[in-house]
């Protein structure tokens, strides 16, 4: 039977839980639910994850506005949206291992659930929203500046990748920038695309995604990177 250590969770986030049933709730997928022999509402983390979306969408907001006294509203709004998208949340998550600690069914655990950007971005936003309905603001909020809120640039240059490629490649005269999907794996229900970013006909990134539009994004981002290790 699964059991995770949530003490050594608990470690990892810097918080004591004084309800632990907070900390079980928004670890639990749907999936593991409906595994249940008599599964209700709300045994699974869908409604607090709810919650902790909206916590951590005021916490991002208050601190742009604060950190930035510059920025205008736009530019505040594309900020908050690298910080708080599924790609960021999921590389959070993974930071801290979440996924070793989540309750999901045999099936989403034999096919990669505890490594799926989807369930590891929700399950973040879950956990955010336990510490939020447990503890209160504060260390909800310490949560998110201590994982979250660092190194914004490199969390933006994924979320403008795309953006940020086209403009370096515009830069230089003829050069041609295509995105090729080279490959799909997995089931219907959980397809992977792989998508390369060339440069003319050179391989420049490669990248996986559930959708097509995000393993190009992917594809995007190591090429950037690839390129901001080259700069002189």
């Amino acid at each position: 039977m699964f059991q995770p250590d949530f003490k050594k969770l608990q470690g990892t986030l810097s918080y004591q839980f004084q309800d632990i049933s907070f900390l079980r709730l928004a670890l639990t997928h749907s999936s593991y639910a409906h595994e249940c022999p008599r599964p209700t509402k709300g045994q699974f983390n869908e409604r607090i994850e709810y919650l902790g979306d909206a916590v951590l969408e005021l916490i991002v907001s208050d601190y742009l506005y604060r950190q930035y006294p510059d920025k205008s509203e736009g530019e505040m709004t594309k900020t908050r949206a690298s910080l708080v998208c599924e790609f960021t949340l999921a590389t959070c998550a993974r930071e801290i291992s979440l996924g070793d600690y989540i309750f999901l069914s045999k099936g989403e655990d034999m096919t990669g659930g505890r490594n799926r950007d989807s369930i590891l971005s929700d399950a973040f936003e879950s956990v955010l929203g336990a510490i939020y309905m447990d503890g209160g603001l504060e260390p909800a909020k310490a949560f998110i500046h201590r994982i979250l809120l660092k190194d914004i640039a490199h969390k933006q240059l994924f979320y403008d990748a795309k953006t940020s490629l086209q403009e370096v490649v515009q830069a230089e005269k003829n050069q041609v920038l295509t995105y090729v999907i080279i490959g799909e794996e997995g089931p219907e229900h959980n397809k992977e695309f792989i998508a390369q970013a060339r440069l003319n006909e050179a391989v420049i990134g490669t990248g996986r995604g559930h959708t097509k539009k995000a393993a190009e994004q992917h594809a995007a981002y190591e090429a950037l990177l690839k390129l901001k290790k080259t700069e002189p």
